[in-house]
């Protein structure tokens, strides 16, 4: 079983993911650390903040990483923001019904009740070196994007609206329940 997490920034992708290691005892794969190992060992010259680019860059590599994965009968848990909206079109029914997808996002009205506590644990798991482009208005848009372009491609988004450790809770709970091709 494959669990594959996206969403926004700031929406605890890699908390939940790490939460999955520690409760399943399964590896996972940052897309962030692959992004930075291809940046830093100088294999592409985009930059962290080539967002769209590197989507269509790491994709391709990890959408086989996925594949192998499944062929292989081994169980993997993959977190990035570089998870593009269309990305079932990329597998046949053998590969999707053991992927579960999950994609975060919050809502506007989470964002400005508990802006201040979302930075406060931005380095919960991962340090940012430079978290100075985060502002309220910029965490709206990034989940509006999100929203948007994922529900436009069929996909259910898990909207935190209220309260983080009980939405994700649940998230944990159903994490191993294969989700296949159900939206």
């Amino acid at each position: 079983m494959i669990i594959l997490i996206t969403g926004a920034s700031h929406t605890g992708k890699t908390l939940l993911a790490q939460r999955m290691l520690e409760e399943y005892g399964w590896p996972y794969l940052s897309i962030d650390h692959l992004k930075m190992g291809l940046i830093r060992s100088g294999n592409t010259d985009l930059t962290p903040e080539d967002d769209e680019a590197l989507t269509g860059y790491l994709w391709p590599i990890v959408r086989e990483m996925i594949k192998t994965a499944i062929e292989n009968g081994q169980n993997l848990i993959v977190e990035g923001c570089y998870v593009p909206p269309e990305w079932r079109a990329d597998f046949d029914e053998r590969y999707l019904s053991q992927i579960r997808f999950i994609c975060l996002a919050m809502s506007d009205g989470y964002i400005d009740v508990r802006f201040d506590e979302i930075r406060l644990h931005a380095c919960d798991i991962e340090a940012r070196l430079d978290d100075s482009w985060c502002t309220r208005d910029s965490l709206k848009a990034d989940n509006r994007h999100y929203i948007d372009a994922f529900t436009r491609c069929g996909e259910q988004v898990t909207l935190i609206s209220s309260d983080f450790a009980k939405e994700t809770s649940a998230l944990l709970e159903a994490g191993m329940q294969g989700e296949g091709d159900k939206r």
